[in-house]
């Protein structure tokens, strides 16, 4: 292949100086050239031929086998063009090699057998590389995989700069906060990542790279962090901060200077709550905080600035040694003017590039009053870089200020003019002037910054710039109906470009492209948790235009109230207005969507109410898919609560799969929710953790933590109802983690972690779990969410030896009053277990009215507790064939449907008999109720639940409707009626009605 085979050795940890003498002898009687280097204390040799350095590679391991300190030695060889980067890189090898390993890379063992370890990124920040082993052992190569990390990969090696290096470890070992400050391209970023590299296993919980170049607002810092490491996001740094109290980690933060307070408090509160968290920051001035480290990157040396630009450059030029070394020092050895100096060579000759520097760098050599000396030098490098371009360079070069972040090529059209942009921006990558990652441009900031300078007001980029934005925002809105996930991707890459298009354009005299542009974003802030940011867009747009009665409006508050539902949903009544706007507008649709959201509102208080909202709001969207499902998510909710799920199974269905395939993942998260409890209640528990799954699924790319901490919490109480504690707590244990070091406030936390200390038989924290949730006197007190809570509260309490009787007759009235029958199934069959020994027929008849709910609403799952509270008053009431037959039915059901037991379950008899199947135990159930010592006929043969049917017919109310009073089918209420009619000798109603209850 040509090139050279570079051989270099040394020992693993702190070798003696007698040792390398030893290595040094051993390395001179091996074939090769020799390289005297007066930075290294180990040996390095120079082959023509791969096969020749391997050979050499295995007599020195062999000639090490036979002295002290042998089975320490490492060796490492590598193939390159060059010499000065093939020594470079052998040496990075060798930085990952054990004790007694011989590493090669790919090019060296090109044709050799030998041992393939895979791939690994060395610690010179490059990409992923193959490396081979000349005999194989079993530990792990010492390589940046090592070490969680997000470190940006260097498309250019790292020259010079080991003395600063070395320097900045030692820094690190003894301070909290260093900051590398300079100038921009004096070479910060590359020396921060370096040494970051080099130290990566000081850090066990990671080393993370976090570019502040595009963030302009303070308060975007911590979301920036939180998605370098991968933790979830909120507004404010409280919740980052929590999630790294306990970490040991290395942040590192790159170009702080355009927002150095806002880094400076951010700082500042990570290092008062997070005890173990270094931070290496680059920043043109110093954070100004105690305790920091301030470390000036100095120019390079004379020798390294050489050696950059040889390199850059890609040629030694030995006939122009002496103009090169005059470019190093008159460029003050700044590694960007060198690069930006390098990448002229294929126009002009090292000696024209010098001759350049003397026309057009005055103020190199010059002190120029007013500008600091720390920004001299860049400034003219990127002043002689401008001066370069041709006119239509220029031209392009100064527009692309505008842009925040990256951008894409169409978007450089739009800006820039159609002229031939392409070609200029092929041209301005090769000038280093404009950075190319994957299909998409940049300018590093220094360079945005100059470029910013630049611009004329002729130029008008920031109109074209927002037109453009405004375009492709509006243009993609249609997928906010069909598919949001593919929104998600041709809108996200340009989040900061959106924002500077927001800013300008609500700044602006005529704010109507802002206000536009801010309606069509308006599902931007479901995403990354920025929903605090994303209502204060769209509230400043609203506000902008107060009295607007038009479309516009309407579209404004409907993105308003989308995101606030999450965020702040009491702090401004959009969803309200926005109603009362889209009527006004005869805009059906928007109205619809509207509805689903005022329904959200009233949910919590009023069940029917919701319902007749969402009725009508499925009513308006006609064929509708999007805003239909809108209405159809909450419905699921409400059906389900209802336990109507004969009704919920068609509309769920249709709804998930809808919003699935929209990409509406913040209801589908709801939707697969409901569908998760559903299929637990109904007799699936292993289709409901597959349901649950897919809901967790769809939340995580969210990176909302409401919505994903609602799906692990609906996983986890699957977990734990099917046996899987430790899963279950595994799930919770990052939301715990959030909730205890950050106070974050975890949808359904006390609900999930009650339910998960229940079943571990934990009863005293399954009551305290619960406590805020259900206090008589709490939040939630006129909501239904205590009536969730509370039968789990009374059978920890019973379980824990304490008495429940007020809290179920509090879950009774409160169940009644929502309407919830599992829950008033839940709340009787306990209030029936404790009547048990005291009052048996009247626990009879409770547990048999539990029993009726669940059965008429198909909780097959909850019907199984009835069984074996029956079963448990057969036991008590001598009936010891009816209590065995019934409890095996229900331990048979239980382990076919892969339920767990739960740790208070009763002590009941069981046989070896094939067990009756769940609705023949059910019915067996019914038959063998046995006396109730009542009369056959009269009033005072009624049971409990005959009489409550009785009331409600003479009321005057119809089958369904005593039906649905009392959590029983029709057909049940007519079942009900005929055995009164029976006892009480009438016929019908009106006779009914007329006899008087003595």
């Amino acid at each position: 292949m040509g090139g050279v085979t570079v051989l270099t050795a040394s020992y693993a940890g702190a070798a003696s100086a007698p040792a390398y003498a030893r290595l040094a002898g051993l390395a001179a009687k091996l074939p090769g050239e020799q390289l005297v280097r007066r930075d290294a204390g180990w040996p390095v040799l120079v082959y023509d031929d791969p096969a020749d350095a391997i050979a050499a590679a295995q007599e020195l391991r062999e000639a090490a086998s036979q002295v002290p300190a042998g089975e320490l030695l490492r060796i490492a060889l590598h193939t390159g063009q060059t010499i000065t980067p093939a020594v470079r890189h052998a040496e990075q090898l060798l930085a990952i090699a054990n004790p007694g390993q011989t590493l090669l890379t790919a090019t060296t063992a090109a044709g050799m057998a030998v041992a393939d370890l895979g791939v690994h990124r060395l610690r010179d920040l490059g990409s992923p590389e193959r490396i081979f082993e000349l005999t194989a052992t079993t530990e792990p190569l010492l390589s940046l995989d090592q070490v969680p990390n997000n470190l940006p990969v260097m498309f250019t090696s790292f020259v010079g700069r080991r003395t600063q290096v070395a320097a900045l470890r030692t820094q690190l070992s003894g301070s909290r906060l260093v900051t590398l400050t300079g100038p921009g391209g004096s070479g910060k970023t590359r020396l921060a990542a370096q040494t970051a590299a080099e130290l990566a296993e000081r850090w066990p919980d990671g080393v993370w790279w976090v570019d502040l170049s595009a963030v302009t607002d303070r308060t975007q810092i911590p979301d920036a962090v939180a998605a370098a490491i991968g933790l979830l996001a909120e507004s404010g740094d409280r919740l980052l901060i929590g999630q790294l109290r306990t970490q040991r980690a290395l942040i590192c933060l790159d170009n702080c200077e355009q927002i150095i307070d806002g880094v400076a408090e951010f700082v500042l509160a990570l290092h008062t709550g997070c005890p173990e968290i270094s931070v290496l920051a680059t920043s043109r001035e110093p954070l100004d905080l105690p305790g920091e480290a301030i470390w000036r990157v100095p120019a390079l040396a004379p020798d390294e600035a050489r050696a950059l630009f040889v390199e850059r450059a890609g040629s030694e030029f030995p006939e122009s040694e002496q103009a090169i070394r005059s470019i190093c020092v008159r460029l003050d050895g700044m590694p960007l003017a060198l690069e930006l100096a390098a990448a002229w060579v294929r126009t002009l000759t090292p000696e024209q590039i010098e001759a350049g520097l003397s026309d057009r760098f005055g103020l190199l050599t010059k002190n120029v009053r007013g500008v600091a000396a720390r920004q001299q030098t860049l400034a003219a490098s990127i002043e002689w870089s401008h001066d370069l371009l041709d006119p239509d360079e220029r031209q392009v070069f100064r527009r692309l200020a505008v842009f925040a972040g990256g951008f894409a090529l169409d978007a450089a059209t739009a800006v820039c003019g159609p002229g031939g942009v392409l070609e200029i921006l092929a041209r301005l990558v090769d000038k280093s002037l404009v950075v190319a990652e994957g299909g998409r441009y940049r300018l590093l900031e220094t360079i945005r910054e100059y470029a910013g300078t630049r611009l004329t007001a002729d130029d008008d980029v920031r109109d074209r710039h927002l037109d453009h934005f405004l375009g492709a925002a509006e243009a993609a809105e249609p997928l906010l109906d069909k598919d949001r996930d593919a929104w998600r991707t041709l809108i996200e890459p340009d989040r900061e470009n959106f924002r500077a298009a927001l800013e300008y354009g609500l700044s602006a005299e005529d704010p109507d492209r802002g206000r536009r542009l801010a309606a069509a974003l308006r599902w931007l802030w479901n995403l990354q948790a920025t929903g605090n940011e994303g209502i204060g867009y769209l509230r400043r747009a609203i506000e902008l235009a107060p009295d607007d009665r038009t479309l516009l409006q309407a579209r404004l508050l409907y993105g308003y109230a989308t995101v606030a539902d999450t965020v702040d949903p009491f702090g401004y009544d959009a969803a309200g207005r926005g109603l009362e706007l889209a009527t006004e507008l005869g805009d059906d649709r928007l109205r619809s969507f509207f509805l689903a959201l005022v329904a959200v509102g009233e949910f919590f208080t009023d069940f029917q109410k919701a319902w007749d909202l969402t009725a009508e709001g499925v009513r308006l969207a006609g064929d509708d898919e999007q805003a239909r499902n809108a209405n159809i998510a909450l419905q699921c909710v409400l059906l389900s609560l209802w336990d109507r799920h004969d009704e919920l199974r068609p509309l769920i269905d249709r709804a998930a799969d809808g919003l699935i395939t929209s990409g509406e993942r913040g209801i589908a998260t709801t939707v697969l929710t409901v569908w998760s409890e559903s299929l637990m209640s109904t007799g699936e528990p292993s289709k409901g953790v597959e349901v649950a799954e897919r809901a967790l699924a769809a939340a995580e790319p969210l990176a909302d933590f409401h919505r994903v901490g609602t799906a692990r919490g609906q996983l986890a109480t699957m977990l734990a109802r099917t046996g899987r504690l430790d899963d279950a707590r595994e799930l919770m244990r990052p939301l715990l983690e959030l909730a205890e070091t950050a106070g974050a406030v975890v949808s359904n936390l006390g609900q999930v972690m009650g339910l998960i200390s229940y079943w571990s038989g934990e009863y005293d924290a399954a009551v305290e779990w619960t406590a805020r949730e259900t206090a008589a006197d709490g939040p939630l007190a006129e909501t239904f969410v205590p009536a969730m809570l509370l039968p789990s509260v009374a059978a920890a309490l019973r379980a824990g030896g304490r008495d429940a009787s007020e809290v179920l007759e509090r879950a009774v009235e409160l169940a009644r009053r929502y309407n919830l029958p599992r829950i008033l199934a839940d709340a009787l069959d306990q209030q029936g277990r404790i009547a048990i020994t005291t009052q048996p027929e009247n626990a009879a008849d409770l547990l048999h009215q539990a029993l009726t709910i669940r059965v008429d609403h198909g909780l097959r799952t909850y019907t199984i507790e009835s069984l074996e509270s029956l079963a448990l008053l057969a036991n008590h009431t001598n009936r010891p064939a009816d209590a065995t037959r019934l409890a095996t039915a229900a331990a048979a059901a239980r382990a076919n449907l892969g339920l767990a037991t739960p740790p208070d379950h009763p002590d009941l008899p069981t046989s070896d008999e094939p067990p009756l199947p769940l609705h023949e135990a059910v019915a067996y159930a019914r038959r063998t109720r046995g006396s109730r010592g009542r009369p056959s006929a009269g009033w005072a043969s009624l049971t409990p639940t005959e009489e409550q049917v009785v009331a409600l017919a003479v009321e005057g109310l119809s089958n369904p409707e005593i039906g649905e009073r009392l959590f029983m089918s029709r057909g049940t209420v007519k079942t009900h009626l005929a055995h009164v009619y029976t006892k009480l000798g009438v016929s019908n109603r009106t006779e009914l009605a007329s006899l008087r209850k003595p």
